[in-house]
Formats: C-alpha cells, structure tokens, sequence
C-alpha cells in the first residue's frame, strides 16, 4: 500500500520531505530565541499515515522482545516519553526508512551496532 501511493518515492528529494507530506513532523513554533514543537501536523494522506501510526503501536508494543539498532532506540524513547509520543516517533522512523528502501530498492535487513556484542553468525 505504501509503495502503491508513493511510488519509489520519486516525488520526494529526502526523506524528511516524505514525513512532512505525511504529517508526521511536529509543529514548530518560535518566537526570539525560544523554540518549541507542538503536535504533529496531520497533512498528507490521512489513511496512509493512520496506517503508518497503527503500524508503529505493534512494533513499538513488540520491541522490548528484540535486540536491533532500531527496537533498541524505539526501547529507550519508550522509557523517556509517552507511548503516545513513541508510536509516532517510530511512525516517522519507519516512513523515512521506507523512503530509503524504496530509492534503494532492497529488502529490509535490521542493523545491529558492532558494540553491543550481539552474536549475528549461525550456529
């Protein structure tokens, strides 16, 4: 369905531009020095980006269970912010890496940081 609406992502120079099309970047407002972000700005394609947010609410609900880069960070923003804040954090994680993949056209394959000491031959 993603694929199906944005094509490969043609339409977009970054990902970033992607995430702002789909709503998924906070509202920002500043005045002088002080800077502060607000909720997000719902613009775009709103049954894409419900998808995106639905789909997010199950990976971070399963991430604590993993050990990749990505579960990882999404389990210690967990443990800063809301779940609220987490789900459309990672929701905006995965539209961006989509995008990525997408312009890459490869499969996804979950990193994993050489530091942690994870095991990642076969036995």
């Amino acid at each position: 369905m993603f694929a199906a609406s944005i094509g490969a992502g043609q339409a977009f120079n970054t990902p970033k531009e992607l995430a702002v099309w789909l709503g998924l970047t906070p509202q920002q407002f500043a005045s002088g020095n002080k800077s502060v972000n607000g909720s997000i700005t719902k613009r775009g394609d709103c049954y894409l980006r419900k998808q995106l947010i639905h789909g997010a609410r199950t990976v971070v609900s399963h991430a604590s269970k993993k050990q990749d880069d990505l579960n990882r960070w999404i389990t210690q923003l967990r443990s800063r912010k809301s779940i609220c804040t987490t789900v459309v954090a990672t929701a905006h994680r995965l539209a961006r890496l989509m995008w990525i993949l997408l312009q890459k056209q490869v499969p996804y394959a979950p990193q994993y940081s050489a530091h942690q000491g994870v095991n990642h031959g076969t036995c």
